[in-house]
């Protein structure tokens, strides 16, 4: 079997220097914590890195397929427990980042980077987002975010969320993919898979790896799902697939309401689940963890809420005992 050193060699022979634009979020500090240095200052993106300047929609590069290839056998390695996390009694705070903490400017018009701050120092993991918003459009500084996670040590999983097909998409990804491209379902579940091969493909860029991808269930003002919710569920379909075919483990992330209103009573099997509480605090937040908050009927790993311009996260209980589970160590 290849060598994971092999494969992450392969990834830095086919990429080459990666130039992304980097995400800026300032210097962050926690109480009685040291400060934590800001993300890299941003740089020009490189068309020979196969990086699409600004996060247009459209592959990720020329290479997209190759760098999925290689992302997932990165995954299949490094699946199950990682060794190098050691385990956290209690309550495990953390936060998430995407393209709101990219400079200002950047990204794609309808969803432009908020310069929003990093995660404070108290922070022992982030949840990186792989897109601009809607699918098919990659987060303009995750090169960034990766290197900001490694120089402060902190643990990583990462998310991406869902959206519905435009028409273009669907005609160029409705009959690529395992489903029946006669129906009309089944395109909507290949364009799916595409969602998930793409931001497979991102993850290939930087080489970033993670245990588990979220997947993010929620309306997306400016790109919005359909009224019909068979068809939403369809895509949700095809995207968990396309990460589980890929060796990844998936669990999903939204509320009950936000969920069934886009996609009713759709059963991913009980996957794990992220909670979010909103403009809330940490106490909602552990809230979540309940049983009158399931989503879609999985446990409960995180809980979410919005505090200080960042989106913080904390672990539900005994979740804390196993962290290799769910995020993954560089180093």
């Amino acid at each position: 079997m290849t060598t994971r050193r092999t494969i992450a060699g392969a990834l830095v022979a086919l990429l080459g220097p990666l130039a992304l634009t980097a995400c800026g979020g300032g210097s962050d500090t926690g109480a009685g914590a040291p400060a934590r240095p800001p993300a890299p200052t941003p740089t020009t993106a490189s068309p020979s890195a196969g990086v699409v300047p600004g996060g247009d929609a459209g592959d990720p590069g020329a290479d997209a397929s190759d760098l999925a290839d290689l992302a997932e056998e990165l995954a299949r390695e490094s699946g199950g427990p990682t060794s190098n996390i050691a385990p956290r009694d209690g309550n495990v705070l953390g936060g998430d980042v995407s393209w709101p903490q990219c400079p200002i400017g950047t990204g794609i018009p309808e969803k432009q980077g908020k310069g929003l701050p990093m995660p404070e120092a108290e922070a022992e993991y982030v949840i990186l987002g792989l897109t601009n918003g809607p699918a098919f459009t990659p987060n303009p500084c995750l090169a960034s975010q990766v290197q900001w996670a490694k120089d402060n040590d902190v643990l990583v999983a990462v998310y991406a969320v869902s959206s519905y097909p435009s028409r273009a998409q669907l005609q160029e990804y409705g009959a690529d993919g395992p489903y029946d491209a006669s129906t009309r379902l089944g395109q909507l579940r290949n364009a799916g898979y595409q969602e998930a091969r793409y931001n497979i493909g991102t993850m290939g860029q930087v080489g970033l790896l993670s245990p588990i991808v979220w997947i993010d269930v929620e309306p997306v003002p400016s790109f919005e799902w359909s009224s019909d919710k068979q068809a939403n569920a369809a895509v949700i379909e095809g995207v968990a697939r396309g990460y589980v075919d890929a060796g990844f483990r998936i669990g999903v992330y939204s509320t009950p309401h936000l969920y069934e209103t886009v996609v009713g009573n759709l059963s991913l099997g009980g996957i794990p689940e992220w909670r979010a509480a909103g403009q809330t605090s940490r106490a909602e937040a552990l809230n979540r963890c309940g049983d009158d908050w399931s989503i879609q009927g999985g446990p409960a790993v995180m809980g979410q809420w919005v505090e200080s311009e960042r989106d913080k996260n904390v672990t539900c209980d005994g979740i804390g005992a196993d962290l290799g589970k769910w995020f993954h160590r560089f180093g």
